[in-house]
Order: structure tokens, then sequence, then C-alpha cells
């Protein structure tokens, strides 16, 4: 009897990094900000052109942007906080890696909530 017990290619890992989660969190966070908070970003920024005018065409998809990026931000909390020990050589068991990560999952979460609240101070700025 194998007292090995290391998953197979259909079983994921139980240590499986949050980086790839924190990528989509952040990405689907990017997309559910591009169509209100987006054009007033690159206008302060200094940046213009026509295309701008059509980032509020994603308007009717931020709803989805958002529930994608709140399901991975849960996945990659989970990964993050609650992973198990991990191995000495791995990256997961350096502190540094931890931090980045731990830093990084912060910075997504604070673009989500300002994504939230800017409704709620748009009328401020137009």
């Amino acid at each position: 009897m194998d007292t090995n017990t290391q998953p197979t290619k259909d079983e994921p890992s139980p240590q499986a990094p949050a980086s790839p989660v924190l990528l989509a969190a952040g990405a689907a966070a990017l997309l559910a900000s591009a169509c209100c908070l987006g054009p007033l970003v690159l206008a302060l920024a200094g940046v213009s052109g026509a295309w701008i005018g059509r980032l509020p065409g994603l308007e009717p998809y931020q709803p989805l942007f958002l529930i994608a990026a709140a399901v991975a931000m849960i996945a990659a909390g989970r990964r993050i906080w609650r992973a198990p020990a991990c191995d000495d050589g791995r990256l997961c068991a350096a502190p540094a890696g931890k931090r980045a990560q731990k830093t990084i999952f912060v910075a997504i979460a604070g673009l989500l909530a300002i994504v939230l609240g800017f409704p709620l101070i748009a009328p401020y700025f137009y």
C-alpha cells in the first residue's frame, strides 16, 4: 500500500499558488473600473483620445466583472491566509513571497473598494 499522498494530475494541488488567482482578480477589477473610473483617471493623467469615449460601453458588464473579481479575491484570500505548510524550497515558504502576495491582495481589494464606492463620490468630480 502506497502511503505517498502526492496528488495525481486529475486532482488539484493542495498547495496551489495564489499568484494566478491574484492576477485574475486584478484583471477583473481593472475591467470593472474601465467603464466609469477609467476615463476619469486617464483624463487626470493627461491621456486623451477618441477611444476613451468607448469605455463607458463596458458599463453593462461591470456587475459581471465585479462578481468575477470577488470570487477570485475569495479564492486568493483562502490560498494566501489558509495555505497549508509549504516545503522549504518553494517560493511560498519564503516570507518575502507571502508578504508580496498579501500586499498585492490588499492593493486589489483597495481598487475594488474604489470601484464600489465611486458612484457615491462621482458627483463631486463632474
